[in-house]
């Protein structure tokens, strides 16, 4: 049975919802990942537990930056073929996943090298706590070792993000989210093996994930034609995806290292301050994952109505798709900010680990409204193909604003953890001004090419 979505006809408001559901599932199980890691060692880490939290936290924001990355450079694959089952070319969607495959599957075996042998210099560079240095490398090296899993369940996401079924994604991070809360409950709670049960857990859970996936697929009917011989490389569709994913994934990598900065900078204020804001991070991803939902939903949306010549759907998307995030944003953002304590609470029971969590929440809980705007804006770019502009506003934001922010609130006497995470909406604000003037440019140019388009035709007509 073909359960993908055809999103260039009918309704816009209730097929986008329906869509944005599972997707939205499938990160908040995406999400537990780390934070069910940092749950268990903080819960049962005993006497070492600030230890393997700080490491956990530490070394999953690495491994966060390696899985953004990967996304980034799967969404122009997401695109690519949102366009062509759009556009009812569905033959050359299945040999671009063919192609998709094959380039990912070279960037998989690159970046396993890469990431173990460089788990060390991550470690030193993050400025990890000396307490909890080898935790931190142990950590890193295990899960980067699993990154070809990384690699494939991402990839599956995409690949079904782009055909419109959002519901393969969220059951390949369900199998793999069960697994992993099973593998840390095992290891760590009842072995005691801390950081490095946790790492361990997490790839068991990713490869078992994506077996079960395959057998389910091999189920499945597909909306393309598909075979081996569309796994050869073809250069022009391998430059197509390149050609979108890539400034997302580098947008995505420089914003994600700007974060890392901050936790650097946060790691250098003390083991205690390191482990409650690396407990603030975690429900940071909570947090985000409303808007992060509308975004990869809004690219899959707006990528098949592009493909399809309907711009006035894919512009309706978009405010729709603002106003439902910004609904619950403002929910999230009253508990964030009031009650950030409770929200801590959960990943930790240290009160001293607790209270920096809470007050570097306070400044997140302004982003949650903000990121309603932001992000849906970069999921209507992304959809466009207006990739590189979402590159440089996240460059923009992150490396020339938040960083530089971040950096200058750390050196106030007293440090608050509160004027450090400001830096992070004051980015956001910056990127959206950047977003509506590119939106209003990009419509100007389109009505000017419209009507030059009419002009043409009306002096063609005897």
């Amino acid at each position: 049975m073909d359960k993908t979505q055809n999103f260039t006809d009918g309704k816009i408001f209730s097929p986008l919802i329906r869509f944005a559901l599972p997707v939205l599932l499938a990160l908040f199980l995406q999400a537990m990942y780390g934070a069910v890691d940092l749950l268990i060692v903080g819960q049962f880490g005993g006497d070492s537990a600030d230890v393997f939290v700080s490491a956990v936290s530490t070394g999953s924001q690495i491994m966060m930056t390696l899985t953004v990355v990967i996304t980034g450079l799967a969404m122009g694959l997401t695109v690519y073929v949102g366009e062509k089952i759009g556009a009812g070319r569905r033959e050359e969607a299945g040999k671009i996943i063919g192609n998709g495959i094959t380039l990912f599957g070279i960037v998989s075996l690159i970046l396993t090298v890469v990431m173990v042998l460089s788990a060390s210099d991550l470690a030193k560079l993050m400025h990890a706590p000396a307490e909890a240095y080898d935790n931190t490398v142990w950590y890193v090296m295990i899960c980067s070792a699993g990154t070809l899993f990384i690699v494939a369940y991402n990839l599956v996401g995409s690949i079904f993000r782009g055909i419109g079924d959002s519901k393969i994604p969220l059951l390949t991070v369900a199998i793999a989210c069960v697994l992993n809360i099973l593998g840390d409950l095992l290891l760590v709670a009842v072995f005691g093996l801390g950081a490095v049960g946790a790492a361990v857990a997490t790839v068991f859970a990713q490869a078992m994930s994506v077996v079960a996936s395959l057998f389910v697929i091999r189920k499945r009917k597909l909306p393309f034609d598909f075979s081996c011989k569309y796994l050869r490389p073809d250069a022009m569709h391998i430059k197509s995806i390149m050609r979108l994913g890539t400034p997302i994934a580098l947008q995505d990598l420089l914003v994600s290292i700007s974060f890392l900065v901050i936790l650097a900078i946060v790691n250098n204020l003390g083991l205690t301050v390191s482990a409650g804001v690396g407990v603030a991070e975690k429900v940071c991803a909570f947090i985000m994952l409303i808007p992060s939902a509308f975004m990869q939903s809004m690219s899959a949306f707006v990528a098949q109505n592009i493909g399809a010549q309907k711009y006035g759907r894919a512009k309706k998307a978009l405010w729709y798709g603002i106003a439902s995030s910004l609904a619950v944003g403002v929910i999230v953002a009253y508990f964030s900010f009031f009650h950030g304590d409770i929200l801590a609470g959960i990943f930790a029971k240290d009160g001293a680990i607790i209270a920096p969590a809470a007050e570097y929440l306070k400044a997140y809980a302004i982003d949650c409204m903000l990121t309603a705007f932001l992000f849906c804006f970069m999921g209507y770019f992304n959809g466009c193909g207006n990739t590189t502009f979402v590159m440089l506003q996240g460059i923009i934001g992150g490396i020339c604003v938040r960083l530089p922010v971040s950096w200058a609130m750390s050196r106030i006497v007293p440090v608050s953890l509160f004027r450090i995470g400001l830096a992070t909406p004051i980015s956001t604000i910056v990127q959206i001004i950047l977003c509506v003037f590119f939106f209003a440019f990009v419509e100007i140019a389109r009505r000017r090419k419209k009507h030059k388009t009419l002009d043409k035709k009306r002096y063609r007509t005897p």
